[in-house]
């Protein structure tokens, strides 16, 4: 199926009824997984190393999860490149690092630009094989003297208008082979100095500073489909709240950045979050992000995310399809 066969197939899908995205276990769905994921539903599944085995055993792992939802969903993955990259060698190839494309860039635009774009056709080839159709990429966070080594290498240079070319770079390698990308972190995570998965950044910048420097590549490409949100305090934007959040910061996403499309959190059970998982998934919703992700299959957490959360709208679907 084509990108757009893929949507319209997915909003067909009246058993996804829950705004999220779950993790799940082990190579193969569990029967209590089976059970939840049944009665309870979600619109998609995100895979990590502890899902993959080769080729074979993740095929059938996506067609089961079809076949359990009945359907389309979406199956995601973040596969980047160098050390972010959930399929690895011997059964598929090593690519690059960000920042291996932003050196080729600088030594001669054009040839940079096709470079990765090729690699992320050859990351769609792969990714559609096993039947995977979202990938979590690009990052378009722009690389600042603090930036964390959550971020470092991942980055696609230390200026707005390489990371927003390149990034349109990524996003058409994996389009042409009816892969989406995922923008992140929306609004940039380029000036956090710590990782969010631990604790929670907090920028101290000026609002103009962060419209016209880490807006930038979001801005650019805020015909994306989806994005995903940053678990960073902007004191500019929000002084209590992180922009997953933030009301203030997710108005900005969609007026200021222009970003009309699917927004999902980043994972809700990253420690820069607070609060019981009900709670962080009610300020999700409540924010203005359209989906919640969920990662490390925690059934405990899923359950209680679960119960925070409510049906999905018709309205909603339509974001998918016009």
């Amino acid at each position: 199926m084509n990108s757009n066969q893929i949507l319209k197939a997915i909003a067909e899908n009246k058993t996804l009824t829950k705004p999220v995205i779950y993790g799940i276990k082990g190579y193969e769905l569990s029967d209590e997984e089976k059970y939840f994921f049944s009665k309870n539903s979600c619109i998609g599944f995100i895979l990590f190393a502890r899902n993959i085995k080769d080729k074979t055993q993740l095929k059938k792992l996506t067609q089961s999860l079809r076949e359990l939802m009945n359907g389309e969903i979406l199956i995601l993955i973040d596969q980047e490149g160098g050390r972010v990259a959930r399929l690895k060698p011997p059964h598929w190839p090593e690519y690059p690092t960000g920042q291996y494309f932003f050196e080729l860039y600088q030594k001669n635009p054009e040839n940079g630009y096709n470079a990765l774009k090729q690699n992320f056709q050859k990351i769609a080839n792969d990714l559609v094989e096993i039947g995977i159709n979202v990938d979590c990429a690009p990052v378009l966070d722009i690389s600042c003297p603090q930036t964390h080594q959550v971020i470092g290498n991942r980055a696609y240079g230390d200026n707005p208008q390489t990371v927003s070319e390149l990034g349109r770079a990524v996003c058409e390698g994996l389009l042409q082979n009816n892969v989406f990308p995922v923008i992140k972190h929306i609004p940039g995570h380029g000036r956090g100095s710590c990782d969010s998965h631990l604790e929670l950044p907090k920028v101290s910048c000026s609002f103009n500073e962060l419209v016209n420097h880490d807006f930038v590549p979001f801005k650019a490409l805020n015909d994306q489909k989806f994005a995903m949100t940053a678990h960073i305090l902007y004191q500019a934007i929000d002084s209590k709240n992180c922009a997953t959040l933030s009301k203030k910061a997710i108005d900005l996403i969609r007026q200021e950045i222009g970003f009309k499309n699917i927004l999902m959190s980043d994972d809700v059970s990253m420690k820069a979050l607070t609060g019981s998982f009900a709670q962080r998934t009610r300020l999700i919703i409540d924010s203005g992000c359209d989906l919640v992700l969920h990662c490390n299959a925690e059934m405990t957490e899923m359950q209680e995310i679960n119960s925070a959360l409510s049906q999905i709208t018709e309205n909603f679907w339509q974001r998918f399809i016009k």
